[in-house]
């Protein structure tokens, strides 16, 4: 059957794609390796291919140079792809652009990215997510809103609520990715990956009637159940807030936490 004589050979439509920010607090390549294996467990999909933004802003002054190949090397090790890096220096640009990465000039803070700074610059405020995800069919369409999803969130499926909340009215299955700048509601079985806060909210919960998942994050804390969920909180509705550095579990119907 031939195609329409109508039909674009290419189309650019609007999508929404999650990065995962790596931020360095230092340029060893060791340390780095370490934390890495830390954090994840020895878990071999912890991050399954995320797309990852390095973020050097947090680099002591007096640093050693960056081994740009060897870092991403190592991230890909993990299983993060190196897309982009933000708050670089301009000595460090002409080494970025050679290795294929793009320049991030989004700010975490008041830091000029990717250009010299200006003298006494004034103080900025934090920028809100650009194009934030509204909720199909809700009020108030101009503005930041609630993510709603009224169908199960398949295995494969990677779900983000940009900038509010998402909630959930159906089963979140087992290889199922769902992803909130704010806060996680599931009113059914929460099984999967669950990242709450994903844009730095310390503040953001997870909430679900029935948890069994297998990884949980709140901004970029994570915690993972390879020996299955806490046994009084299994399958019951509880909640999963940050409590400094790590992450804890209370029942919604007690102060009990795991």
């Amino acid at each position: 059957m031939s195609k329409s004589p109508f039909q674009k050979p290419i189309e650019i439509k609007i999508s929404t794609v999650v990065a995962v920010s790596a931020i360095l607090h230092t340029s060893d390549g060791i340390a780095l390796d370490a934390a890495l294996k830390g954090m994840t467990g020895g878990v071999p999909d912890f991050f399954e291919g995320d797309l990852a933004v390095i973020d050097v802003g947090d680099l002591a002054p007096g640093c050693e140079r960056i081994d740009w190949a060897s870092t991403i090397a190592l991230l890909k090790k993990y299983r993060l792809n190196p897309v982009a890096v933000r708050n670089a220096r301009p000595d460090m640009i002409d080494e970025i652009a050679s290795l294929g990465l793009s320049l991030d000039t989004g700010k975490r803070d008041d830091t000029p990215a990717a250009a010299p700074a200006p003298a006494a610059p004034a103080p900025e405020p934090v920028a809100p997510p650009p194009a934030p995800a509204l909720t199909p069919g809700a009020n108030g369409a101009d503005k930041a809103a609630t993510l709603i999803i009224d169908t199960p969130v398949r295995a494969g499926q990677r779900i983000y609520a940009r900038g509010g909340d998402l909630i959930v009215m159906a089963v979140v299955n087992n290889g199922a990715e769902i992803i909130a700048d704010g806060s996680i509601h599931v009113y059914n079985t929460l099984n999967g990956r669950a990242l709450a806060g994903a844009s730095g909210d310390a503040n953001a919960r997870i909430f679900a009637l029935a948890m069994a998942p297998e990884l949980v994050s709140i901004a970029g804390v994570y915690r993972t159940f390879e020996d299955g969920f806490p046994a009084e909180q299994a399958r019951q509705p509880a909640q999963i807030r940050l409590n400094g550095d790590k992450l804890d579990i209370q029942s919604v119907n007690s102060a009990t936490r795991a």
